[in-house]
């Protein structure tokens, strides 16, 4: 089994920062694209950033210049600097992963069970 666990997210001000972490653990061989998705109250859940397991990343255009998407492979860890904070991004944020759990597997996605970024005044 495949666990994500998001933290860092937590009350800030508009124009502040926040870093996001999202860990993995579990039977896991490879993790591919790790991706960031949030929902805000009464929306649908929205793409916010991906990172290819070679570091190629894209950005939603609601969050690009202001959001930095980054991964650490070897600690099966996908972060999201948030910076310049808006009300906007008021949300719960997931972490989501395409996994391989055996060598030549077939890749599963998996999500987290998400953590909440309040933006207020």
């Amino acid at each position: 089994q495949v666990q994500f666990v998001e933290s860092g997210g937590g009350l800030v001000q508009p124009g502040g920062s926040l870093k996001l972490s999202c860990v993995a653990s579990g039977s896991i061989f490879n993790i591919a694209t790790m991706r960031w998705y949030r929902q805000a109250p009464g929306k649908e859940r929205e793409w916010v950033a991906s990172i290819t397991i070679g570091g190629f990343s894209n950005y939603a255009d609601s969050v690009k210049g202001r959001f930095t998407i980054s991964r650490d492979n070897a600690k099966n860890t996908v972060y999201l600097q948030m910076n310049t904070l808006k009300l906007d991004d008021t949300a719960v944020y997931h972490c989501n992963a395409d996994v391989s759990t055996a060598p030549y597997g077939p890749l599963e996605n998996f999500w987290g069970q998400g953590t909440q970024v309040t933006v207020s005044s």
